[in-house]
């Protein structure tokens, strides 16, 4: 399995340029990679003292920011040192500035990977939800690194939990402690015979905490939002804005206005979006004091400040539930708004739990959205309620970091 497994990354590592003539992200994929080592020597000395954590992209480093704030706190001496394997994560977060060095993961070959730990050479490897490669799990055993998952969840249908795959499943024991999200996590776990597992919550929780407690103002949109009924669209894809558009055009009452923040922001999609709509609309990147009084619609076409955005709302619609699963909705919770999601959640307990709880509502149609919309308006009692329900599952699941850190400051 090993030797086949191999072959396989090193035919990956060769095909995957080719795609990248084709595919921007691809190529950034690629030409990252190979500024990685350069990286490494230049901010790393064999003599540093350091601290490792690996990212999938930048939901996953959201997840670990409140732990590598901690850690930089509390332990001034070491070298902070950020992987990722998305360039949607590392194209964002690659000036950190709490980081010594932010770069790619390369491929999981064996030589590329003991490249890597050689120049990293951390005294504790922090791997964030997932991220299971066997090479690199392989290397952290071998040269016996403290490893944690923080934030890890595990679902029953993993090849961790299927018997005939031994080979995968032993690539845990590289892991000196495991962190996870739910009580499920901790059970499956066990029944394969790992005990080294803390229920400690998601980490995704004490990070929102902390944009409330930092939020900062955005021009125009005290402006923008003053006296009206605001919706905001985070993380939107075209399925979720075709639902909304054909509110915002043929039913959006005076009082209400919309902000879309989409997951895609290139020209075209931005354009696509705009030309949708037939009231008023304004762009973010062309906002001023005077276009935005009398817009009814503004698109955010920038990056990185859809969390202040969501300030705004009265309510907030969460994109990605009309394809592979939804995006952050812990986000617009933080700030006491009701939230509504597309039918693909079920892989997410916080959409889950907030459903029971009455603080997020599923959309699986124009005409649920609609009857939905027109509740929340028209019963602001309710609308309010269930905001403050949002806020307080916020508050009663946060706490995840502080068990984090407590089993780090012991083993450092």
């Amino acid at each position: 399995m090993q030797l086949l497994y191999n072959t396989f990354i090193v035919f990956a590592e060769r095909i995957v340029p080719i795609f990248g003539l084709f595919k921007p992200k691809i190529k950034q994929f690629v030409q990252g990679r190979k500024q990685t080592f350069d990286k490494l020597q230049k901010s790393i000395a064999p003599e540093d003292t350091t601290i490792w954590m690996h990212c999938a992209s930048l939901g996953e480093f959201e997840q670990g920011r409140p732990v590598i704030e901690k850690i930089k706190q509390q332990f001034t001496e070491y070298k902070i040192i950020i992987s990722f394997f998305s360039p949607s994560g590392y194209e964002i977060q690659k000036d950190y500035p709490l980081a010594d060095t932010v770069v790619y993961l390369p491929f999981d070959t064996p030589k590329k990977i003991r490249k890597f730990i050689h120049l990293t050479h951390p005294t504790l490897a922090i791997i964030v939800k997932y991220e299971f490669w066997p090479n690199l799990l392989k290397e952290l055993k071998h040269q016996k690194i403290k490893t944690l998952l923080i934030s890890g969840i595990f679902r029953k249908n993993q090849r961790f939990f299927k018997s005939n795959n031994i080979w995968y499943r032993n690539t845990l024991q590289s892991f000196s402690h495991f962190f996870v999200q739910n009580r499920d996590s901790v059970s499956l776990l066990k029944k394969i015979g790992y005990t080294n597992v803390t229920e400690s919550g998601d980490t995704r929780f004490d990070r929102v905490l902390e944009i409330l407690k930092t939020k900062k103002k955005l021009a125009f949109l005290d402006d923008f939002s003053k006296n009206y009924h605001v919706l905001v669209a985070g993380s939107t894809w075209p399925k979720d804005e075709k639902l909304l558009v054909k509110y915002c055009n043929q039913k959006a009452k005076e009082n209400e206005r919309f902000i879309f923040a989409p997951h895609n922001i290139e020209s075209e999609e931005i354009k696509r979006l705009q030309n949708s709509l037939n009231k008023r609309t304004v762009l973010y990147s062309q906002a001023n004091s005077q276009n935005i009084k009398n817009a009814k619609v503004l698109i955010i076409d920038s990056i990185g400040i859809l969390t202040q955005v969501y300030a705004y709302a009265d309510l907030a619609y969460v994109g990605g539930g009309f394809g592979v699963g939804i995006h952050n909705i812990l986000e617009p919770a933080t700030y006491g708004i009701p939230i509504l999601i597309g039918p693909n959640y079920q892989k997410f307990q916080e959409a889950r739990d907030l459903i029971l709880e009455k603080a997020c509502f599923e959309v699986d149609s124009y005409s649920q959205l609609e009857k939905l919309l027109e509740k929340m308006i028209e019963n602001p009692t309710f609308r309010i309620k269930s905001g403050k329900i949002a806020a307080a599952y916020i508050q009663k699941n946060s706490g995840a970091s502080k068990k984090i850190m407590e089993y780090v400051t012991k083993v450092l």
